[in-house]
Order: C-alpha cells, then sequence, then structure tokens
C-alpha cells in the first residue's frame, strides 16, 4: 500500500552502496541469491526461536532484495534478473512464517497454514494480473522499474516486512497477528482480481 511512496526514498539511500558494489563487479543475481540463503536462514533461525537473529536475518534479505535491483540497473537488467528477484521473493515469503510454526506448532500451525494461503491467494493473482498485463504492454506508472508489472495492493513488500519484523519481536502474537495479516492479504487478492476481472474484460 505504501511502496510506491517510499520508492525514491529507497533508491536514494541504496544508490551509495549499489555503485560501490557496481564498481566491484558483483552481479545483481549473485545479490538476489545470497539474499535468499540468508532469508531461509532467517527462518531456521525463527524455527529455533532465535528471534533477533531471524530479525537481523530479515533485515538483511530485505536489504539484499532493494540492492539486486539497484545494481542491476547500474549494470544491465535482465530478464533472468527479474525472474529470479520475483520467484525467489515468494520462496523467502512462505518460508519465514514457517520458521515460526516450527517454532511452536501447536499454537502456531494453523494460523501460520492460513497465512501461507493467503500469500498463494494474493501472489497468483499478482503474478497472472502481471502475465496479462505484459502480453498487452501494460505498464505501471507507479513502479516504471520492476521487471514485470507490479500491481500493488492493501498488502505490499513494506506491510510485510512490517509484519515479519512483528512476528520476530513479539513472537507470542503470532497468531493474532498472522490471521490479521492473512485477511489483509485476502482483500488484496480479492481487489487484484476484480482489477484483472475489469481491465482484461475486452480483446
Amino acid at each position: 500500500m505504501i511502496d510506491a511512496a517510499i520508492l525514491p526514498l529507497q533508491r536514494r539511500l541504496l544508490q551509495p552502496p549499489a555503485e560501490w558494489l557496481a564498481a566491484r563487479g558483483v552481479p545483481a543475481d549473485r545479490i538476489t541469491v545470497i539474499g535468499l540463503v540468508v532469508g531461509l536462514l532467517a527462518a531456521g533461525a525463527a524455527a529455533l526461536g532465535l528471534w533477533w537473529l531471524a530479525l537481523a536475518g530479515l533485515l538483511l534479505n530485505r536489504l539484499a532484495d532493494g540492492l539486486d535491483g539497484a545494481v542491476a540497473r547500474l549494470t544491465r537488467p535482465t530478464d533472468r534478473g527479474a525472474f529470479l528477484d520475483i520467484a525467489l521473493d515468494f520462496v523467502f515469503y512462505a518460508t519465514f512464517p514457517l520458521g515460526f510454526v516450527l517454532a511452536d506448532p501447536v499454537a502456531n500451525a494453523l494460523p501460520g497454514a492460513v497465512l501461507i494461503a493467503s500469500f498463494i491467494l494474493s501472489g497468483t493473482s499478482f503474478l497472472a494480473f502481471a502475465v496479462i498485463a505484459g502480453r498487452r504492454g501494460l505498464q505501471a506508472s507507479d513502479y516504471p522499474t520492476k521487471g514485470i508489472y507490479y500491481l500493488g495492493g492493501l498488502t505490499e513488500g513494506a506491510e510485510t516486512i512490517l509484519v515479519f519484523a512483528a512476528f520476530c519481536l513479539f513472537p507470542q502474537a503470532f497468531p493474532v497477528l498472522a490471521l490479521v495479516f492473512a485477511a489483509a492479504c485476502a482483500i488484496t487478492g480479492i481487489t487484484r482480481y476484480a482489477a484483472g476481472w475489469r481491465m482484461f474484460g475486452d480483446p
């Protein structure tokens, strides 16, 4: 919901480290993959109840997610990079809550399953919309540098980071936080389906 508003600030903050990495020949794809590995380690830390380590891994994963695109724009953006960026984001988004489920299956299994299911609802609507929008040559004016058509919604990257951070800071509240965010993600998915129905009705 707020990604477009904070995007200019994010770019200004990431520009210096991105220039430093690009000058040393660090490929954007490598940053993407390293970010995923760090994210998976963060999920493992959550599964072990190491909440502060999980939080640190979350923040580093999201930093890598911003840096890979910034480095790509300074060097040579590729379709492979765009593919890896979005695909591995979804791997992380599904895996991180799973860490909390493994930490306390009795309390967290059902809310975690509902949350991950809501991610599928929201994510598939996002990706399906992007496929058809790309076929029609549409571009998102709020996100001109994204590798695919980026359709916003109630729950976007910034909201997800905040909720995941709240999981780490208040792990006992995971069931409530997960269910509330799952409802918000479901609303996002439904509104995206409605947008697709409305925009893609005519040839």
